[in-house]
């Protein structure tokens, strides 16, 4: 909104004005809080009100701030104290990404702002529970009712506790902070209170202090931190079973949807449930922990009464381990949450068209150990194998090969206009389409299945990725991949408005890929695809 305070002062004046707002920012953009130096940056600085005209803010200097010109372009809010915290929180996100994590959590944030420093020690007295803040110099016992829940039998407690007490689970909630996190500042900024608070456990140690960690509740516990809150009220269950509250969150984010879990979120869950489910069958049963001369299927048998669910945990446990591989080279490239405009794909895509063509989804019958020694187990060899074939992926469509700063905003859309577009930058973006990917992998099935069947070697089709591939087999596939690579399709710009305009199905591919042409008649390829030719170099 126009500033009648700003226009009213000549040169001279809001130079001196910029000075001002420097010193009192300590030479910082009030939005990035990178420096400002009003030399070299001359022409590239703005001053905008920190609480907007449009919603009361005032017309004077002690509502201005000094901002870079870029910042206050990019900012996404009118409201330049949300726009700073946003920024903040861009900051974390690329600090966690950096450091090899989906995105930002609680944690984080805790960390951020000195959170996460202390364990601390209860006391039980009948129906209630005494604590004390000793590492911040505060001797006084606080004591709170306790209570227990009727219908889970845990004790539970409400405290309000300084952040140097809070800690994040990411055990139990492994879910990342998305960008929406800018609509809850938005409502703490205006006063408008969150119904819901935290929900955290503690359980004591053997010196008898623990950590108090949260569980449940991130989003609204890190907008609250983001906006200088230093201390949170928390729910907290007292020494709970923690397999119980891990099943909870579980299935709050799968059966019943009530929380916006993305599927990689659910199959990490599920891999924790894995894990918890072997140990328990372990301890059960007599066995060492270092014991699994037991198979699949015999999980599946002892908890009869979960058997599906114990299935799906198998399978989760699988698809965590390929994606969280730190040799995998594919997952820079994937957006864990929906498909954002830096990365070529979603994480949605990996599961319908790597996992689906490939990954075996049925529990064995041979012991979860077997081959260890030999490098033959089936799930090892099963996750080597999905790894290397999706490092080939990568290593011939993305890396060096897909600009994010150009990323995939409105590709085809800029190709149609005639904007400039990297040949290599756009290959990538259309191969990456989901109904391409699936029916490349239709064709990659067709090469392994033609091997062996060349060779002679009986498998099953479902479990092609559980017997070890030959150095031979590997690079018909990559020879495949790299001259499908080369198809002339992928760059041609005429095919924008028609063929790559709009989302297609696999069927839509299948026929281009084995005919030449769209199902509509439009030529696409040269000539169809020739599998023995595509693996000839």
């Amino acid at each position: 909104m126009h500033s009648e305070y700003l226009s009213a002062l000549n040169e001279a004046q809001r130079a001196d004005l910029e000075k001002r707002l420097q010193g009192r920012q300590t030479g910082r953009c009030f939005i990035c809080e990178d420096q400002i130096d009003r030399v070299l940056h001359q022409g590239q600085l703005e001053i905008d009100h920190i609480e907007p005209l449009a919603i009361g803010g005032a017309d004077d200097e002690n509502n201005f701030a000094l901002v870079h010109s870029i910042c206050n372009r990019n900012k996404g809010a009118s409201d330049l104290r949300i726009a700073r915290r946003m920024a903040e929180f861009e900051r974390l996100q690329k600090l966690a990404q950096d450091q090899g994590s989906r995105g930002v959590n609680l944690g984080h944030v805790l960390e951020r702002h000195g959170g996460a420093k202390y364990p601390l020690r209860f006391k039980k007295d009948g129906s209630k529970l005494a604590y004390a803040l000793n590492e911040l110099g505060d001797t006084n016992i606080i004591e709170v009712p306790l209570y227990k829940d009727k219908l889970s039998e845990m004790d539970y407690c409400f405290v309000k506790l300084p952040l140097e007490y809070l800690h994040h689970d990411d055990r139990i909630n492994p879910r990342a902070i998305g960008a929406n996190i800018r609509g809850l500042i938005e409502e703490f900024m205006r006063k408008r209170p969150q119904l819901h608070i935290s929900l955290g456990w503690w359980a004591p140690g053997h010196d008898g202090t623990g950590q108090v960690k949260v569980f449940d509740g991130q989003h609204k516990a890190a907008s609250q931190i983001l906006l200088g809150t230093r201390e949170l009220p928390v729910r907290l269950f007292i020494e709970p079973d923690i397999n119980v509250l891990l099943q909870a969150n579980t299935n709050a984010g799968d059966k019943l949807r009530q929380i916006a879990f993305d599927a990689a979120v659910i199959r990490h869950l599920g891999s924790t449930l894995y894990a918890d489910r072997v140990k328990k069958y372990q301890e059960m049963k007599g066995l060492k922990e270092d014991d699994y001369h037991f198979s699949e299927k015999d999980l599946v048998s002892f908890f009869r009464g979960e058997h599906r669910e114990i299935t799906r945990y198998i399978v989760d446990a699988v698809r965590d381990g390929i994606t969280h591989n730190k040799d995998n080279k594919l997952m820079e490239f994937v957006e864990w949450s929906g498909k954002g405009a830096d990365r070529p794909m979603a994480y949605a895509t990996i599961e319908r068209t790597f996992f689906s063509e490939f990954l075996y989804k049925k529990a064995l019958s041979s012991p979860i150990d077997v081959g260890f020694e030999l490098a033959e187990n089936p799930r090892q060899l099963e996750k080597d194998q999905f790894v290397k074939l999706m490092n080939l992926f990568a290593d011939i469509y993305f890396i060096s090969h897909w600009d994010p700063d150009i990323g995939g905003r409105r590709v085809e859309m800029q190709v149609q206009k005639g904007d400039p577009m990297p040949e290599l930058h756009l290959r990538a973006w259309r191969i990456a389409r989901e109904e391409v990917m699936g029916t490349i992998f239709q064709y990659v099935r067709l090469v392994i299945e033609q091997y062996y069947a060349w060779t002679g070697k009986m498998v099953d089709k479902e479990r092609l990725l559980q017997y070890k591939m030959s150095d031979d087999l590997w690079d018909r596939i990559s020879t495949f991949l790299s001259n499908l690579s080369k198809l002339p399709c992928w760059v041609d710009r005429q095919l924008s408005t028609t063929v790559f305009g709009a989302k297609q199905n696999r069927d839509y591919w299948w026929t281009i890929f084995t005919t030449g042409k769209s199902p509509s008649g439009v030529p696409v390829l040269i000539q169809p695809i020739d599998l023995n030719r595509m693996i000839q170099k």
